[in-house]
């Protein structure tokens, strides 16, 4: 049935069931008016590492392609990009190299999907967040150029310093820089043009680590998440170890309950990226439903994205502001 996936879940709930799958389009439902860093995001941790029947001796984290991500709502792409065969690849590593048994595809083979994407949807933007081994000087600008991705490229010379909200989605789109990456080298900014990632977002802490409950805490390589210096917040929630079976559950209450947690501890900023394994497995509403929820609060303070066209859009003291008021109908709360 479209929009839905079915699948049987030991860990949370007995029997097959068939859960939610299509991502709520925020833009469409309401407006692409505000800035970037105003609206949330589904975000897959390494999307490339998918099982397609190749031998090889290392975990994967996603079920379906990358276009099947990115058509499922799917905005942010992790990627690890690595010096190998002389070429860039996505590969997971075994002590810090890239091997035949831990690669998965060429970078090329998966930026291309993400061009197919870009230029099939015209409205849409998508994030790719790099952890960086690429060494060769320009490696990945060549291999961006390589599959025609430097026309979207959003330039570092836009992104907002100090904090300050980014360009408006709807004039990212009409410049048709809908294509927004970042790298985990410093000094990939400087050399090849490509965003530092912790110049720009604060990230929890990935991994089993960043799971406990009622505890959200940056990661070694951001600073803290009250640092409201850098207006994009990432929350991980997925295990150093994935396993498809306890998915359904990690990606249900447990993670809505950390949005919620990384929300206080980043000063009471909502998060705009939220990154999982397994992305359709849940109990119900899952990983889109958290992304709903961040939606929500971030665009009228609700629990819910669509609780939110039912608001009145009205100019705040502050010019160029936008305030949501929210009307209750039939005097009941929405």
């Amino acid at each position: 049935m479209s929009g839905l996936y079915c699948f049987s879940c030991s860990v949370g709930f007995s029997g097959s069931r068939c859960v939610r799958t299509i991502f709520t389009d925020q833009f469409k439902l309401l407006n692409n008016s505000l800035p970037f860093n105003k609206y949330a995001f589904l975000t897959t941790h390494n999307s490339y590492a998918i099982d397609n029947g190749k031998p090889r001796l290392t975990f994967t984290n996603q079920e379906d392609s990358v276009t099947q991500q990115l058509n499922n709502g799917v905005r942010a792409l992790m990627l690890d990009t690595y010096d190998f065969k002389g070429d860039v690849w996505l590969c997971h590593s075994f002590k810090g190299q890239c091997h035949d048994i831990t690669a998965f595809v060429p970078a090329l083979d998966t930026l291309k999907e993400i061009e197919s994407f870009l230029s099939a949807n015209p409205s849409e933007i998508v994030t790719l967040i790099l952890e960086d081994y690429v060494e060769a000087p320009n490696g990945l600008n060549k291999v961006f150029t390589d599959a025609d991705l430097m026309k979207y490229w959003f330039p570092v010379s836009s992104m907002p310093q100090n904090g300050q909200d980014w360009p408006l989605v709807s004039d990212i789109i009409a410049k048709n820089q809908r294509l927004i990456v970042f790298t985990s080298k410093r000094s990939k900014q400087e050399t090849e043009g490509i965003a530092y990632q912790w110049n720009f977002m604060v990230e929890n802490q990935y991994g089993s680590e960043g799971m406990a409950a009622g505890n959200c805490y940056n990661r070694g390589e951001s600073s803290p998440l009250k640092d409201t210096s850098k207006a994009l917040i990432l929350v991980n929630f997925f295990p150093s170890v994935p396993i498809k079976q306890t998915a359904c559950q990690d990606n249900s209450n447990d993670l809505i309950n950390m949005v919620h947690t990384c929300y206080g501890a980043a000063g009471n900023r909502w998060a705009n990226f939220v990154a999982v394994d397994f992305y359709k497995r849940s109990e119900g509403g899952g990983a889109f439903q958290a992304v709903d929820t961040l939606n929500g609060e971030l665009l009228c303070g609700c629990d819910d994205v669509h609780a939110c066209v039912s608001a009145d859009v009205v100019q705040g003291p502050v010019a160029g502001a936008q305030v949501f008021r929210l009307e209750a109908a039939k005097g009941e709360k929405r």
